[in-house]
């Protein structure tokens, strides 16, 4: 029930505003190009009517140009493969199982996909949760697949998470809890089993976490907020530095992925019609398997209308050295997040004054 004597605004609302604030710093307030020169912008948008709580999203690399995505909670067993077009090419049914609140999506070395039915909206009373884990089909089309189920408990207890990393090398389990003012990254067994409690144990803390993944080598570690992200650096099974990327602005910025290569991050969100943002990742960003693509004054540059290699959806390669177009765009967004922000919170304020007057 809303206080009608206060006019502070919802302690969520202001430190999202205060932190989008600071990290837009001084940006002009303009809208970013649908796709920069370095490949950054709009990559495609979901069509299919069915998906309208996209809160995962994983790239294929079964299938380039193919990535996983599925509802929040309320949609039933499904997982769907959209291509670079945004076109629903499979919808796969989970069988015998009814999921709670699935929020992640994530792709093991061993050629699995694991779903994360790890979502709390009770801010952390489920006793346990779950992941479910199948074999990337082989063939894109409708179907429905057998899964094996884990339980998973937290060594602290119930906690509310949106984030489930499968490690690409080792195949260990990882889930970032979200928790207002940060949360922490816990790790799972060496191995799950599907016949005991797979306890995870808190090895880090984390920021407010709606999604998060591995670079494809393993090597990078990104976690995304509503209105922020951050990358690490991995090393021996733990993440080390942190450094804030410039983000998208979206309606509810909900999941992250590394494109295939590693050389950029795609950003989606929830609600119908939701677009999927690219951002290249800065030369000293990259993977450490990735190297810097040439720049103008270390070779030629790189074909960017070539056909990609093995059937793969052409990719833009990330701007060379000191190209500052991917940071003013997401300093673009990040201020229109802020005014975005400010009038719900106006809004809220004036509706909270109208019920005291009234």
């Amino acid at each position: 029930m809303l206080r009608t004597r206060t006019t502070r605004l919802p302690a969520a609302l202001l430190a999202a505003v205060c932190t989008t604030a600071a990290a837009a710093g001084t940006a002009v307030l303009t809208a970013p190009p649908a796709r920069a020169a370095d490949g950054a912008g709009q990559a495609f948008t979901i069509g299919d009517p069915r998906i309208t709580e996209s809160s995962g999203l994983a790239a294929s690399l079964r299938h380039p140009g193919v990535y996983w995505t599925h509802n929040d909670s309320d949609d039933g067993p499904y997982l769907y493969a959209v291509d670079s077009q945004g076109r629903t090419v499979a919808t796969v049914t989970l069988r015998g199982i009814e999921p709670r609140d699935v929020e992640a999506v994530s792709l093991g070395p061993d050629g699995r996909l694991y779903v994360g039915d790890i979502g709390d909206n009770l801010g952390g009373k489920w006793p346990e949760v779950w992941i479910y884990a199948f074999a990337e089909p082989a063939e894109l089309r409708d179907q429905a697949v057998q899964v094996t189920r884990y339980k998973v408990r937290y060594e602290d207890g119930p906690r509310d998470a949106e984030a489930l990393m499968v490690h690409p090398v080792t195949g260990r389990a990882y889930i970032a809890s979200k928790k207002q003012g940060g949360g922490g990254l816990y790790q799972g067994p060496e191995q799950l089993s599907p016949n005991a409690v797979n306890t995870f144990r808190r090895i880090a803390d984390a920021p407010w976490t709606t999604d998060g993944a591995f670079s494809p080598d393993g090597t990078r570690l990104v976690l995304r907020g509503y209105f922020s992200a951050t990358l690490y650096r991995w090393k021996d099974g733990a993440p080390s530095g942190g450094e804030a990327l410039s983000t998208p602005f979206q309606r509810q910025g909900e999941s992250v992925t590394f494109s295939t290569d590693g050389r950029a991050l795609l950003y989606g969100s929830e609600g119908r019609d939701s677009p999927v943002w690219r951002s290249p990742l800065d030369d000293d960003q990259l993977p450490d398997t990735v190297r810097p693509l040439p720049g103008p004054t270390t070779g030629a540059a790189p074909d960017r209308n070539a056909p990609a290699a093995s059937g793969e959806a052409a990719e833009p390669s990330a701007g060379a050295p000191g190209d500052s177009s991917s940071t003013s765009a997401g300093a673009g967004d990040q201020v229109l997040g802020v005014v975005f922000l400010l009038a719900v919170a106006g809004a809220v304020l004036g509706l909270r004054r109208k019920k005291r007057d009234g």
